[in-house]
């Protein structure tokens, strides 16, 4: 690459890496300001569902068992809801025989029944029992009313402990988190116990353990005869919640009775009863399974980590590589998230990282990706008049096929110019219009033969193209697409002829016969664009351009209508019958260079014989009268004015 186009490569490794750095900033702000949005915390808590059972963690050994007021209890019991306290009252005695430490009912006893039921379930409860009571908001357009409702006194009285069992339900209507009450029914049930770790992380992220059904459940009935219908000792020094539990787990999109959709609800779709996430805030709070979630600083820290770790990634350019490694980030993100909440009781959310990440990778890409059109789309308009559009679209797929600015490549360089030209002109230039218009029919086979063949036009010069092969696309066989390409101009021109003289017939005028030149070379050139900074072609140069131009000058010298180069000759002897004719001295070389020229038909004798021919012309002996000129004419025709040529050149020696 020459030294002139360092700059423009620097210039534009600049504007992209300024353009990825605004869009980096772009990136910050806005996750900034979405992050404002509700819609965004919800997004956050839902991805937390996901990432906090994912492995499906299940309620710890030796934790509470569940006692369900369910359909076989209902059935089994034949009492219509609520059942008397009295049966309450029985279930409690029962449940202090069979060895249990505390007991929580989840059931709300805040206004009188029966006096003998409320005397019954008075003289049972004690220290060892947590009765559930509620809080309630009640907004008005005049205020705001907070209700509580707690058992009854006697209740209290006899030394029963009361527990809030209201929770909060996040803005989607799903259970997630701590109840922000000291005296909540879990926080009080943990206190009863005795449990070690009782302190009440209030607003935490709670651990769901399990979907429906995760922890020990028995039915009611068989908890009022735990002798004769559970194994035994299945109470025994364990916490017993009593609350109402469907047996089938309600689904999300049907309201059951004290149900709620959790964290689980995301995979299985159902509702979990309010007495098992009690439980399940009761072990939180026992064993510290409650999840506080990251502190801004860390998660501005952890986006920014993000938005710093994709441009890293798009730094040098984007590709298929570029997605491989967004999905390693991407799950990197959700590991170390996941990680956070097991190891740390953290949660630091991955949806800011993954955003972030996404948006400026996927912000560059596109970048990229429209940089990539508009480079397709110059490729195509500075290259769709010289080359074959196959090979623009070549190109424009993969432009690293075009080194700009200028490289050494061995190339077959094309001269073609049609003889006598400049008498038509003379003859035509009272009419320009049919000038133009025979330069134009005679410009445009050549044109399409040049690409065709896959050669790359360099330049018209008035009736002369010049065209190159093997640049800007490899091409292997440059040298015989060359030759090819000029035995179709030949071609091309004869049909041309044709026409003309057909036209000249119709308007009884003299037809303009074309004749044409074709010189080729082979060797190293410097190619690529050249000019100025305003206005550059895509071309070539060197020694070896200069002799393919001298090549069609001489052709007309010889007597044939192709003139080639030794290495275009060498290149191409396998396939097409080529013959020396001369060697001759190009101005700026002192050794001589011989020239070949390509016939169509010709036997071995013949070809023996002419080249015993260019011997003897060489080694200065050849005489005019030598019949041998006659001979070679007659075998091969093609080379018949050549013969006539070299025989008059030495008859005027001679003379």
């Amino acid at each position: 690459m020459l030294m002139r186009d360092k700059p423009r490569r620097a210039r534009h490794i600049t504007s992209r890496h300024l353009r990825l750095l605004v869009l980096s900033l772009t990136t910050l702000i806005a996750i900034s300001l979405l992050s404002r949005l509700p819609a965004w915390s919800l997004l956050e808590l839902r991805s937390f569902d996901y990432l906090s059972t994912v492995d499906d963690p299940r309620p710890p050994q030796g934790g509470p068992v569940i006692v369900a007021i369910d359909e076989p209890s209902l059935a089994d019991i034949n009492a219509q809801w609520p059942w008397p306290r009295s049966l309450h009252a029985e279930l409690i005695s029962q449940l202090r025989a069979a060895g249990a430490r505390a007991i929580g009912l989840d059931i709300i006893m805040a206004e009188p029944s029966n006096p003998d039921n409320d005397a019954a379930i008075a003289k049972a409860v004690g220290a060892d029992i947590v009765l559930a009571g509620d809080e309630t908001l009640i907004e008005t357009p005049q205020a705001s009313q907070l209700i509580r409702a707690t058992p009854l006194p006697q209740l209290i009285e006899a030394g029963a402990v009361t527990g809030i069992a209201s929770i909060d339900l996040s803005g989607d209507g799903i259970f997630r988190r701590i109840p922000g009450y000291e005296d909540g029914f879990a926080a009080m049930l943990a206190k009863t116990s005795g449990a070690t770790h009782a302190s009440v992380p209030a607003g935490q992220l709670i651990q769901s353990l399990g979907p429906a059904r995760s922890y020990p459940t028995v039915s009611y009935y068989q908890a009022l005869d735990p002798e004769n219908l559970l194994p035994p000792d299945y109470f025994k020094d364990r916490i017993v919640l009593v609350g109402l539990s469907l047996q089938n787990a309600p689904e999300i999109d049907k309201r059951g009775v004290d149900a709620f959709a959790t964290p689980y609800t995301v995979h299985t779709g159902k509702l979990v009863s309010g007495v098992e996430i009690q439980a399940t805030i009761y072990d939180n709070i026992r064993d510290g399974l409650s999840i506080a979630e990251a502190r801004l600083p860390t998660v501005a820290a952890c986006i920014l980590l993000a938005v710093l770790l994709a441009a890293a990634t798009v730094w040098r350019s984007t590709g298929w590589l570029t997605i491989v490694t967004s999905a390693a980030a991407l799950l990197a993100f959700a590991a170390v998230s996941f990680a956070g909440i097991r190891l740390a009781h953290v949660f630091v959310s991955p949806l800011g990282p993954t955003v972030a990440y996404i948006s400026v990778v996927f912000g560059q890409a596109a970048f990229d990706y429209a940089e990539e059109r508009r480079n397709k789309r110059q490729i195509i308009r500075a290259f769709a008049q010289y080359i074959s559009p196959d090979l623009v679209k070549r190109l424009s797929n993969d432009p690293s096929q075009l080194k700009l600015g200028g490289e050494r490549r061995t190339l077959s360089v094309l001269f073609s110019d049609v003889r006598g030209f400049t008498t038509i002109a003379e003859t035509l230039k009272d009419d320009p219009e049919q000038l133009t218009g025979l330069i134009n029919r005679l410009l445009t086979p050549l044109s399409d033969v040049v690409m065709d063949h896959g050669g790359t036009i360099d330049k018209y010069m008035g009736d002369c193209i010049m065209a190159f092969w093997n640049a800007p696309l490899d091409d292997p066989d440059h040298a015989l697409h060359a030759v090819r390409a000029s035995l179709a101009m030949q071609a091309a021109i004869s049909r041309l002829n044709s026409q003309l003289e057909r036209e000249a017939a119709i308007f009884g005028r003299k037809p303009h016969v074309l004749k044409m030149g074709v010189g080729i070379n082979t060797g190293e050139c410097i190619v690529g664009n050249m000019g100025s900074t305003r206005r550059f072609d895509y071309s070539c140069l060197g020694d070896s351009v200069n002799l393919a131009s001298r090549l069609e000058g001489a052709s007309k010298n010889y007597g044939v209508a192709l003139l080639l180069g030794e290495e275009t000759a060498r290149l191409v002897t396998e396939t097409y019958i080529v013959v020396e004719l001369d060697r001759i001295i190009v101005k700026g070389r002192t050794l001589p260079s011989p020239v070949f020229t390509v016939v169509h038909k010709a036997d071995a004798e013949a070809l023996a014989a002419h080249q015993a021919f260019i011997e003897t012309k060489y080694a200065g002996t050849l005489a005019p009268s030598d019949p041998v000129f006659d001979t070679l004419a007659a075998d091969i025709p093609e080379l018949a004015a050549y013969y006539a040529i070299v025989r008059d050149a030495l008859t005027e020696g001679g003379e």
